[in-house]
């Protein structure tokens, strides 16, 4: 006799506040786990990286090195590495456990001739700034998002300080790069995502219309979710541009902030100019929960790679969520 297979667990929602860590390093301006969810870097705005065990709520080393604040973090596969890019327009590759700068990367600083003619030198020094930087899958190489409006991408083990390739299609800043195996996603103020194929070198481009503030590939790899300066979320067939499901309700009209999917692609995530984080059901659109965080506005989140926690970064200090029966060991919450 067979027996049923056990329903599957309906997904949980991360909404209770189990820790809110005051970080000491100005305005968080960006909060990422690691590769396994174990640790965390928040990004500063007074010019600092730091690597926390979020749960026990422990710092365990500051990364200085940058002139300007700290606007995005990424860590390595093997949890070797970070990098990280900011206001001073470099890219420094990190070594974790001495906290040494490895490499640094200054290609964005550059202007090139037809730039210099529609914009002057010194507002482009201003404003040069690298919004967004991630490793690809080996950690071999760093991928770096501007205002320049390229995307740049380093090797991480030649001593050659230009890039090896530049993508340079869009006509406006970049304000998201992510990775996969082969492919690489951009969203730009421009109002496009692009899609850069590299086992067939072809770009595909989704018109949205709306100053794009964030962009993630689902975790199946099926789908991508965009995040516009509209207030609306949308989710694309990664293949064809298929519209599939538009979110709505957040507020977003001003910043550059983060959306993403629940670890198990069952909810779209968005923080929102109103003090809250929103979620709704990927599938039926509907809003679940509007879940209260501050006052100000919700900058940063990082969702947990494998379980329904939540990372919130709002003001100086950067909160830890899990779901309403987690228990910590001890019982200690």
């Amino acid at each position: 006799m067979a027996f049923p297979e056990p329903k599957p667990r309906a997904p949980e929602l991360p909404q209770k506040r189990l820790k809110t860590l005051d970080c000491g390093q100005g305005a968080v301006r960006a909060v990422r786990f690691n590769v396994d969810g174990n640790y965390c870097l928040t990004c500063g705005s007074d010019k600092t990286l730091k690597l926390w065990n979020p749960l026990r709520g422990t710092l365990l080393r500051t990364y200085s090195g940058h002139g300007y604040e700290v606007l995005d973090a990424s860590g390595s596969f093997d949890n070797s590495h970070l990098c990280s890019g900011g206001g001073d327009k470099t890219v420094v590759l990190w070594d974790v456990a001495t906290g040494q700068v490895v490499r640094k990367f200054r290609g964005h600083a550059g202007v090139s001739t037809s730039q210099t003619t529609l914009i002057n030198a010194s507002t482009w020094r201003s404003i040069l700034k690298v919004n967004t930087v991630q490793f690809n899958e080996e950690a071999t190489i760093i991928l770096s998002g501007s205002i320049d409006s390229s995307i740049r991408c380093w090797d991480c083990r030649s001593r050659k300080p230009e890039p090896v390739q530049t993508l340079d299609e869009a006509r406006d800043g970049i304000s998201s790069v992510k990775v996969s195996d082969h492919e690489i996603l951009a969203g730009s103020v421009d109002g496009r995502v692009r899609r850069y194929d590299l086992r067939m070198g072809q770009v595909f481009s989704d018109y949205v219309g709306s100053p794009i503030t964030c962009t993630c590939f689902s975790r199946d790899g099926q789908c991508t979710l965009i995040s516009s300066l509209d207030s609306t979320l949308r989710l694309l067939d990664k293949d064809t541009g298929e519209l599939l499901g538009e979110y709505v309700g957040h507020k977003n009209q001003k910043y550059k902030l983060d959306c993403c999917l629940s670890e198990r692609d069952t909810h779209v995530v968005s923080c929102s100019e109103d003090g809250k984080v929103f979620f709704w059901d990927l599938v039926e659109g509907a809003l679940a929960l509007a879940l209260p965080v501050g006052s100000s506005v919700v900058q940063s989140l990082a969702y947990h790679p494998m379980e329904p926690c939540l990372l919130t970064a709002m003001g100086g200090s950067i909160q830890y969520w899990r779901e309403e029966t987690y228990e910590a060991e001890g019982g200690a919450s």
